[in-house]
């Protein structure tokens, strides 16, 4: 449970656990305002409290917790955040995919319900579902939605293969996590959860959230289109990839050299528009087509 500055909250959500839960691990990230005692005044014999002495981000806190739950011998390890946004009502319901179809990794999906989105507030819906595509590609999970979802349940077995000091500590742990299970061949599922949101505001700071982002997933994308098409079994997709994006680029690079070129009273000959024009559509073409093979195989 990663909590920073969440007391009046925290209490709430550790007198919800179900009985199912067997061990509440209280990740307290370097808080100000005593939550850590506020939730051990609850008298939950199950919680122990973890505190940072200095604070890692919601990524690090998490990171704390599940490597707790590994040391514990938990067989599951649940991600439910201290402000109460994730209803413990529905915990049965994430850890069905683990129990009963052998999934590694379920998480919920706010957006599976019209009164979902009705109650995330509208920069969040934007917001996630611009990520959800990044995240698609980068991770190569297709089926996946709500990738910023921090409502989650991961096997022992899951989290032992990953390398958790190495996953992102700030708000793009849940992608890179995504992106290292897939790289490992973990069954991910999604699972109808909504949110429950009571006036909180988001940290994240947009302008620089998005650039990290796009950044991080863009150089995963490229790195699991190398392990899982060049290096593990070598499939023509890479090929498609790589030389779509390059003839795109040309064709749009070159493109905007000939807008440049002729402004004013000259203009481009019928040839020269050609180079542009001819390599952006077959580019495209190519990113279209290994996009669909990518999602066939992802699906199976």
């Amino acid at each position: 449970m990663p909590a920073y500055n969440e007391r009046g909250r925290v209490e709430r959500v550790i007198s919800s656990m179900p009985p199912l839960v067997d061990h509440i691990v209280l990740v307290d990230d370097a808080s100000t305002d005593g939550t850590g005692a506020s939730a051990l005044a609850v008298g939950d014999p199950r919680l122990e409290v973890h505190r940072h002495a200095v604070n890692q981000g919601v990524g690090g806190a998490v990171v704390t917790g599940h490597l707790r739950a590994v040391a514990l011998g938990a067989d599951i390890s649940v991600v439910m955040a201290g402000d109460g946004q994730m209803d413990p009502a529905y915990l049965p319901s994430l850890l069905d995919p683990i129990v009963h179809e052998g999934y590694d990794f379920a998480k919920g999906n706010r957006f599976s319900t019209r009164a979902s989105l009705r109650e995330m507030p509208g920069e969040r819906v934007w917001g996630n579902a611009l990520l959800t595509i990044l995240t698609k590609f980068g991770s190569g999970y297709w089926h996946v939605f709500d990738p910023q979802n921090g409502y989650t349940a991961i096997t022992r077995v899951a989290l032992q293969a990953l390398d958790l000091d190495h996953l992102r500590k700030g708000y793009l742990f849940e992608n890179s996590l995504l992106c290292e299970l897939n790289l490992r061949g973990f069954r991910v599922k999604d699972v109808p959860i909504p949110a429950v949101y009571r006036g909180q505001r988001s940290g994240i700071r947009v302008g620089r959230f998005s650039v990290a982002a796009l950044g991080y997933l863009s150089r995963a994308f490229w790195r699991r289109i190398f392990v899982r098409y060049v290096v593990r079994d070598f499939h023509p997709v890479a090929l498609l990839y790589l030389f779509g994006t390059l003839l795109a680029l040309w064709g749009i690079g070159f493109g905007f050299l000939v807008l440049y070129w002729s402004l004013g009273p000259s203009s481009a000959t019928t040839g020269t528009v050609m180079l542009s024009v001819v390599p952006f559509f077959l580019g495209f073409q190519m990113l279209l087509t290994a996009a669909m093979i990518d999602i066939t195989i992802g699906l199976r």
